[in-house]
């Protein structure tokens, strides 16, 4: 059911050590370990449920990823947040590729974003390891839906591929990366946005940051563990973005979890805070998109 690393899972080093014990307030209640590499700095929660049995810590009916609907006043929050975010990333895909063209929406959920990209004209794919999200992709915002790798093989290459907060979920994060580069054409560009954990909302919280959310978040970024990571993969950063929504969002959930009476309040104060000392911090915003191309 858990499986215990023994080497880094992004430079396969050996020293690492324990660094936090943080709560799953989602859904488990469960606490889990965050270990540090010495030598390329990713942070991963260590040991971690095997991918067989991951499944039952998303097993939430409100899910928010994997739901059109808002139940409570946080989620309306999410999608109203949510909706000027599509808007953005659409607006990230057409000022690198302005000849729009395929593009492939990696961990897709419900399937907005591959939906506003073929509104706007895109050849929009998308893959999604929930059944139930990616039926919702399919049925109701009528996405086309790739069912696994074998077939993603078949399909001609991507002029975009996107992994919005996807990434830190994937097991086989090597494997996988490597196969999703290779669906890419020459000049294609695949976008990674991730929690930043040297925002200073993640300092603020410290093991209550809700952007750690294990289990479900396998690995815990930083620029300089991102950086080694498109280095090992030969790719060349082209481009590092803010995405100062996920400050307010996160850190709504984080108050939640400290159990704060005010926490609408004060995440707007905290994630305002966060954003304004990024500007002056080397853009350490709550989240990051990485935009990458191949050497």
């Amino acid at each position: 059911m858990y499986e215990r690393l023994t080497k880094c899972p992004l430079c396969k080093s050996e020293q690492f050590n324990n660094h936090l014990v943080v709560k799953d307030h989602a859904i488990s209640k469960e606490s889990f370990i965050i270990c540090e590499c010495k030598n390329c700095k990713l942070w991963f929660t260590n040991p971690r449920p095997d991918e067989e049995n991951i499944s039952k810590y998303y097993d939430k009916p409100n899910y928010i990823s994997h739901q059109n609907k808002s139940r409570n006043l946080t989620d309306i929050v999410y999608n109203a947040a949510r909706k000027y975010t599509l808007k953005q990333k659409l607006n990230w895909l057409n000022s690198k590729i302005p000849k729009k063209g395929r593009m492939l929406d990696y961990g897709c959920g419900v399937g907005l974003f591959a939906k506003t990209c073929q509104n706007d004209g895109w050849e929009a794919y998308g893959m999604e390891p929930n059944l139930k999200a990616a039926s919702i992709a399919r049925e109701e915002n009528g996405v086309h839906i790739v069912e696994d790798f074998e077939a993603l093989q078949k399909l001609k290459k991507f002029d975009a591929i996107t992994l919005f907060h996807v990434l830190e979920h994937i097991h086989d994060l090597h494997e996988t990366l490597d196969i999703l580069l290779g669906r890419l054409k020459k000049r294609g560009f695949l976008y990674l946005a991730v929690p930043n954990r040297d925002s200073l909302d993640a300092d603020l919280f410290k093991e209550d940051w809700a952007a750690l959310d294990v289990p479900r978040h396998l690995y815990h970024f930083n620029k300089q563990s991102m950086n080694f990571l498109v280095e090992q993969h030969q790719c060349r950063l082209v481009d590092t973005l803010p995405l100062p929504f996920d400050s307010y969002y996160v850190s709504l959930l984080s108050h939640q979890a400290k159990g704060n009476k005010h926490k609408y309040l004060e995440a707007i104060k905290t994630g305002y805070q966060s954003n304004k000392h990024a500007k002056t911090n080397d853009n350490n915003y709550s989240s990051l998109l990485f935009v990458i191309k191949k050497k």
